[in-house]
C-alpha cells in the first residue's frame, strides 16, 4: 500500500473526442418548462453545450487542480486517489474530507485552502489541517472500480486504512457531505476510539437504505395522513425533489448509464438537474454555481468513465445495507458538528436524528444548499474549525 504521486493528464484525443460529441447534439424538444418541473430545460442546455465544446478551457482547470498534490494508492484491491494540501500552523491536525454524488473531489476545492492555512485567510494558525480529499470508490480517479458491496460504509473502513496505515495518522478528524456525510458518520461510529470529531453538511441516518423500499429515501411514505394544507404541500415537494434520480440508480444504474457514457450532453443534463434541484438557486442556477465549475464536474466524470460506478454506489448501498459495529448509545458518539443550510434538498432525512450523534455544534445559515463546500465555503470552513477546536 505504498501511495505513488499522480498528475492528472487527460490525452488530447479525449478532449478532441468530446468536442465531436459535442457538435453533434441532438437537443431535444422542449416546452413549457422554464421552471424546470418536467427537468433541465433546452434553454439552459444549448449555451451550456456550446461553451463546453467552444470556449471552455480543461486544461486550464486541470492545471488548477495540479496545483496541488495528487496521489494514488490501492487498499484492498481498490483504487484510491486523493488530494493532499499541508497544513501550515504550529501543530496541523489531520482531516479527511468526504465528497458525495454528483460532487468530485473538486468540490472541496474552496475549502481546502482556509483549512489548511486559516492565517492566510483571516483566521488562527492555531486551527491549520493537514487535509486529504478523497475521491469517493468509482469516482473520478479512484478508478477502475470492478468490485460489487462498495458502499458509504465500507468507504469509511478504506478511509481509516488510509489514514492510520498509509498516512500514519493514529487520530484524526473527519467531514463530509453527501455520501461522505454518511461516510463520515460511519467513521464516527465505527472508528471513535481514533476519530476525534466529526463535522457534517448532510444530517441523514446510516440506515438511511435499510428498508424494503431502499429506493424511496423517505422510507417508503406518503405524506402523512396528519399533514394538510401546506404542510403536507412541503412535504411532497421536498419527496420530489430527492425521489427521481435515487430510485433510478438504485434500481437501474447500468441502464442509465449507457447513455452518460455515450452522451456528454446527457451526462451534463443530469448532473446539472441535481445542483439546480439541491442547491440554494433561488436567484438561479449560475448565481450559485459558476458554469466552469459545472463543467469541469461533468468533464471529471466524462474523462474517467466514472458516471457508472459513481451510479452504482447507490445501488450498493441498498444492496448491502448500513449493519451497525456495536449497540452503544447514540450511536455517533464521537463530538459531532451540523452545518445547515435553508436551501438543502435533503434537509428533510435530517429530522429527528439529533439523538443518533453526539451534537456538540449545530448552526443553521442563511445561504448554502446541498453542496455548500461550493456555494458558501467560508461557511464550512469556518463551522469545521468551530466543530474540531476543542478536541485537537
Amino acid at each position: 500500500m505504498q501511495p505513488s504521486r499522480f498528475e492528472i493528464a487527460i490525452p488530447q484525443e479525449r478532449l478532441a473526442d468530446l468536442k465531436e460529441r459535442l457538435a453533434r447534439t441532438r437537443l431535444p424538444h422542449d416546452y413549457a418548462n422554464d421552471d424546470w418541473s418536467y427537468g433541465t430545460p433546452v434553454s439552459i442546455m444549448a449555451p451550456l453545450i456550446e461553451q463546453w465544446r467552444d470556449s471552455y478551457d480543461w486544461r486550464e482547470h486541470e492545471a488548477a487542480m495540479n496545483a496541488f498534490e495528487h496521489w494514488r494508492v490501492e487498499i484492498e484491491g481498490l483504487p484510491v486517489h486523493y488530494m493532499r494540501v499541508p497544513g501550515k500552523g504550529p501543530k496541523p491536525a489531520p482531516l479527511i474530507l468526504s465528497h458525495g454524488w454528483p460532487w468530485t473531489f473538486w468540490d472541496m476545492h474552496r475549502v481546502v485552502g482556509p483549512l489548511a492555512d486559516p492565517a492566510a485567510h483571516g483566521g488562527d494558525p492555531a486551527d491549520a489541517f493537514d487535509v486529504i480529499v478523497p475521491s469517493m470508490p468509482g469516482f473520478g480517479f479512484s478508478t477502475p472500480l470492478a468490485r460489487t458491496g462498495v458502499n458509504f460504509w465500507t468507504t469509511a473502513d478504506l478511509w481509516h486504512t488510509l489514514m492510520r496505515d498509509i498516512l500514519g495518522h493514529d487520530r484524526y478528524f473527519a467531514a463530509g457531505g453527501d455520501w461522505g456525510s454518511l461516510t463520515t458518520a460511519q467513521l464516527g461510529h465505527k472508528y471513535a476510539d481514533a476519530v476525534d470529531a466529526i463535522h457534517l453538511s448532510t444530517l441523514a441516518p446510516l440506515y438511511l437504505f435499510g428498508h424494503e423500499r431502499p429506493w424511496d429515501v423517505t422510507g417508503g411514505m406518503l405524506a402523512p395522513k396528519e399533514l394538510e394544507g401546506q404542510a403536507r404541500d412541503d412535504f411532497l415537494a421536498w419527496q420530489r425533489r430527492i425521489a427521481s434520480h435515487v430510485c433510478v440508480q438504485v434500481l437501474d444504474p447500468q441502464t442509465l448509464s449507457y447513455g452518460m457514457h455515450d452522451s456528454p450532453a446527457a451526462l451534463l443534463a443530469w448532473l446539472v438537474e441535481r445542483r439546480k434541484s439541491w442547491g440554494d438557486c433561488r436567484d438561479g442556477l449560475f448565481d450559485a454555481f459558476d458554469p466552469d465549475f459545472l463543467l469541469t464536474t461533468a468533464s471529471i466524470y466524462w474523462f474517467t468513465d466514472s458516471f457508472v460506478t459513481s451510479a452504482r454506489f447507490y445501488a450498493e448501498a441498498a444492496r448491502h445495507p448500513w449493519r451497525p459495529s456495536h449497540d452503544g448509545t447514540p450511536i455517533v458518539r464521537v463530538p459531532t458538528g451540523v452545518s445547515r443550510f435553508p436551501f438543502d434538498g435533503t434537509a428533510g432525512l435530517g429530522s429527528g436524528l439529533d439523538g443518533d450523534f453526539n451534537m456538540t455544534f449545530d448552526v443553521t445559515h442563511a445561504r448554502g444548499g446541498h453542496f455548500a463546500h461550493v456555494e458558501n465555503p467560508d461557511a464550512i470552513a469556518a463551522d469545521i474549525r468551530a466543530t474540531m477546536r476543542p478536541y485537537r
